[in-house]
């Protein structure tokens, strides 16, 4: 179904490849032969990758959905992108929105999803609270849930979700071909929150019939190390989490349908601190890239991942050598996530109608 979800993706309008940008001299910093970044600070019309995967959904939902139904109220929980993406789909296709939000979502990020015209309802609580608040919203009549984690019952929608992301890889391939890196990356260093956007990855590079498959590397906040903290325990667990600036990523618990694909498919995990994160958000700036907390989070894994005690060994382990291809999948500007502005700038709605970027 990937090939359909990116058939969608091109008919809809406002809609284009995101840029794959190469940038040499984090490919000398990293001591391999070359490193590019995919830059999704303008997807859809939004500054995040999450359109890809709640337009699919939508457009799946409402597919199944008799005309003389009328509208929906699509429900979700969100730290900010995934929410937002969800409302500007409700109101493209004529729907309503009802997102949740968890305490401690900055309130530019709220301002930004109530300018898509959804109602906003905050939760005193984190994250897989304010999921909670929206399974138990969506249960009313004309209502559905479109959450990006799937637990035992609720799986079909996530699995729509993470079939909208693949358009990303599919993208990332075309691209590289035509860089002369036909044979695909060696290295793809993806943020993980709950890991649908992992999934994506591994299930489209484990799943190639042929062709190099590359190592896949996944990194999350230090305060929000779920992923990594099961993989250690060779279990899915929650973690309890604390404030980070890369709010996408405060995630508690792995989604359910992610957590067997990325148990099987990563070769490595990190966590990273929002300074780490910071420093290689400004880093990718003064080189042309715009990118939040989030999106810079793969550069400062990739950094954790070849310095330090043990790099040499964790270099080889992930088989990277002086003639190697990374890939950092950069999810959003600096647009999205309002903790990535700096106090002196404008901030993100001062740009106009729910910040088109």
């Amino acid at each position: 179904m990937s090939a359909e979800a990116r058939e969608f993706h091109s008919s809809l309008g406002g809609h284009a490849p995101t840029p794959l940008t190469e940038l040499p001299s984090l490919a000398v910093e990293s001591g391999v032969g070359r490193v590019f970044v995919k830059d999704e600070s303008c997807r859809l019309g939004l500054p995040a990758f999450k359109a890809l995967g709640a337009s699919w959904a939508v457009h799946r939902i409402l597919a199944e959905r008799a005309p003389q139904q009328g509208p929906l109220t699509l429900v979700t929980a969100t730290d900010g992108n995934h929410g937002r993406a969800v409302a500007r789909m409700a109101r493209r296709f004529g729907q309503r929105a009802h997102v949740f939000v968890p305490q401690g979502v900055h309130p530019g990020a709220v301002v930004a999803i109530e300018g898509e015209g959804a109602e906003v309802t905050v939760v005193p609580g984190s994250y897989d609270e304010a999921v909670r608040r929206a399974a138990g919203a969506a249960e009313g009549p004309d209502a559905v849930l479109v959450q990006d984690t799937a637990w035992p019952g609720y799986e079909r929608i996530p699995g729509w979700i993470v079939e909208g992301y693949a358009t990303l890889c599919a993208e990332i391939d075309e691209q590289l071909g035509r860089a002369g890196a036909g044979a695909g990356p060696d290295l793809v260093v993806v943020p993980v929150g709950v890991g649908s956007l992992a999934q994506a990855v591994v299930t489209h590079y484990r799943s190639r019939p042929s062709g190099h498959a590359p190592a896949v590397l996944s990194v999350e906040p230090t305060s929000a190390a779920c992923v990594l903290e099961s993989l250690a325990r060779g279990e899915p667990v929650t973690v309890t989490t604390g404030g980070t600036t890369m709010a996408g990523l405060n995630c508690g618990t792995p989604s359910g349908s992610s957590w067997p694909v990325l148990y099987r498919g990563l070769d490595a995990a990190v966590a990273v601190s929002d300074a780490d994160s910071a420093r290689a958000a400004r880093d990718l700036a003064a080189l042309g890239v715009s990118s939040g907390p989030c999106g810079a989070a793969p550069l400062a894994g990739l950094r954790a991942a070849l310095s330090g005690t043990g790099a040499e060994q964790r270099r080889t382990a992930l088989e990277l050598g002086g003639d190697s291809v990374v890939v950092l999948l950069s999810t959003e500007g600096a647009e999205a996530n309002p903790y990535s502005v700096p106090p002196t700038a404008p901030e993100p709605m001062e740009r106009g109608r729910a910040g088109e970027c």
